[in-house]
């Protein structure tokens, strides 16, 4: 029964009909448009620059409200779908199963949704809100500023990004897999826009969808290319290296992910995704118990009670009323960097979710991988902060110094540095390695109408095209460039994400609820009214 309503409404809502093969015009407009980026970046790197400044200061002035209003409605929306009846559908047919392992399937998800920020701002981000309190709340270095730092830490890499991976996932998986309308994200707006999306409506969707994929995979490669020289420096003692080491190492690592993006997601990403998960356990397990152990915990537990008692708060702060230049910088950058990385990590979240029920894709994708990087936070945090409230060490002067060397120095500070701070180094890079492929095949299904294994071609043209703009965007201006480029894309994809919700809404609404009477506890009741115990409702 199952299989034939899904051929049912693959032929219904015309998935059958779909073009095949690579779509000209997707493909066409969003490389012709990241041609003329790179070369506005390359030729004329100073007017590119004040254009970008000038662009993020409308966006943020004008529309950082915007930002933290979707943010916080994203979040309920996710809860809402899971704490009701909706929670009980099925994302495919009633029958369907799950192709990965939950263990899988939560480390490729992890890996490839945040992987490498945490790597750069696991320790970076509550060191600087330590010594430079949000909004100048608190006094710099002060056990207020602490509880500060760790929340707002929390805030920024917990419930609120991931829900926003949680809406567009679900939309996605929703509608490719239950109601058989592709794997695009234009096909997720069917309901909306009917037959206009297989026409120039829903190749403009796909179309900036692939250029907010490039801009937000690109910021991630500059980040991770910046944080594996300043670990390099570290581990041979060299004052730092400069733009042109961060490119070669660009270089480097897109080799690297085109190789792995080309294997499949069966192979390269689910490999590695499982190694990242061990390798970071076994870092952070060992800094966790060589380190201040006890104030580690008591930091977490601190800061969770901390978070969730002003997590409103945070929530809707805009900053009208002071604080918006800090808000801009942290706040806002975090919500457009996920919302730039919304398209991809959403298709490949709903690539691999397959065959769970809305409520298990809810509190996995929001849930779990929040309480880790929880964890995360509070270890490497609270190492560093120990280091600066206890140990006497001048943290405040490493964080000056430049961000991306803030781990590899707190390493230094305990036992078998050397052996750390190596590993370190290599979890940065198969972190991006892990993300970044998962990008560049995104973009590929994306260019060749949704297709679950694109052409070979695809993906490494817009693997290299990932490198090209992170080092046109490095050369630029580095690390302002690069949060710059992925807020100004991140600004139009957002009102998508708005489309996504009221599409996969309205088509929720419409659903029958069959499937509840599937649920073991649901037969027992079945049964026991018809008095039959092979009546089950189906």
């Amino acid at each position: 029964m199952a299989d034939t309503l899904s051929t049912e409404r693959v032929d219904q809502h015309g998935n059958g009909r779909r073009r095949q093969g690579v779509d000209k015009v997707v493909f066409g407009v969003a490389a012709g448009l990241a041609l003329v980026f790179l070369l506005y970046g390359s030729l004329d790197s100073e007017g590119f620059g004040e254009t970008g400044g000038t662009a993020l200061s409308w966006i943020t002035t004008n529309f950082g409200w915007f930002f933290v209003l979707t943010s916080g409605a994203f979040l309920l929306f996710s809860v809402f779908l899971a704490a009701t009846r909706y929670g009980n559908i099925k994302l495919g047919a009633d029958d369907s199963v799950p192709e990965f392992s939950t263990f899988s399937w939560v480390s490729m998800m992890f890996a490839t949704g945040m992987g490498i920020g945490l790597m750069f701002y696991g320790v970076a981000e509550p060191l600087t809100h330590l010594n430079t309190p949000p909004m100048g709340m608190a006094e710099p270095g002060s056990e207020e500023a602490a509880h500060l730092a760790m929340e707002y830490t929390f805030f920024h890499w917990g419930f609120h990004p991931w829900s926003m991976y949680a809406v567009i996932g679900l939309a996605i998986a929703y509608f490719a897999y239950r109601k058989g309308n592709g794997n695009l994200i234009s096909a997720a707006f069917r309901p909306l826009l009917g037959d206009r999306v297989d026409g120039p409506a829903g190749r403009g969707i796909d179309i900036l969808a692939i250029l907010a994929t490039l801009f937000g995979s690109a910021t991630s490669l500059g980040l991770g290319a910046l944080q594996i020289t300043g670990g390099l420096a570290n581990v041979f003692d060299n004052e730092g290296y400069g733009t042109t080491a961060a490119a070669l190492v660009i270089a480097v690592l897109t080799l690297c992910f085109v190789i792995s993006a080309v294997s499949g997601v069966d192979k390269g990403i689910k490999w590695l995704s499982n190694a990242n998960a061990i390798a970071a356990g076994l870092l952070v397990f060992f800094l966790f118990v060589v380190g201040p152990t006890v104030f580690i915990l008591s930091t977490f537990t601190e800061s969770i009670g901390g978070y969730l008692t002003h997590l409103p708060t945070m929530s809707f702060r805009t900053g009208v009323f002071g604080g918006s230049e800090w808000l801009n910088g942290w706040t806002i950058f975090y919500w457009a960097w996920w919302v730039s990385w919304t398209p991809f990590v959403g298709m490949f979240i709903a690539r691999i979710s397959k065959g769970r029920t809305i409520r298990q894709f809810v509190v996995f994708v929001i849930a779990v991988p929040s309480l880790v990087s929880f964890v995360w936070f509070s270890i490497l945090g609270g190492a560093a902060f120990d280091l600066q409230l206890n140990e006497g060490k001048d943290m405040a002067a490493l964080v000056e110094s430049g961000l991306e060397s803030t781990l590899f120095d707190t390493l230094r500070s305990f036992p078998l540095s050397s052996v750390t701070v190596v590993l370190a180094v290599f979890l940065i890079a198969i972190f991006f390695i892990t993300g970044a492929d998962s990008a560049s095949i995104v973009m590929g299904m994306l260019s060749e109408n949704g297709a679950e294994e694109p052409k070979r071609g695809l993906v490494v043209f817009w693997g290299v095209a990932t490198g090209a703009v992170a080092t046109v965007l490095l050369f630029a201006d580095g690390l302002s460039a690069l949060q710059t480029g992925v807020i100004i894309i991140g600004f139009p994809f957002l009102i998508v994400l708005i489309g996504l919700c009221v599409s996969l809404w309205k088509s929720l609404r419409e659903e029958t609820f069959e499937s509840t009477l599937r649920d073991p506890l649901r037969k027992v009741v079945v049964a026991t009214k018809h008095g039959d115990g092979t009546r089950s409702g189906s």
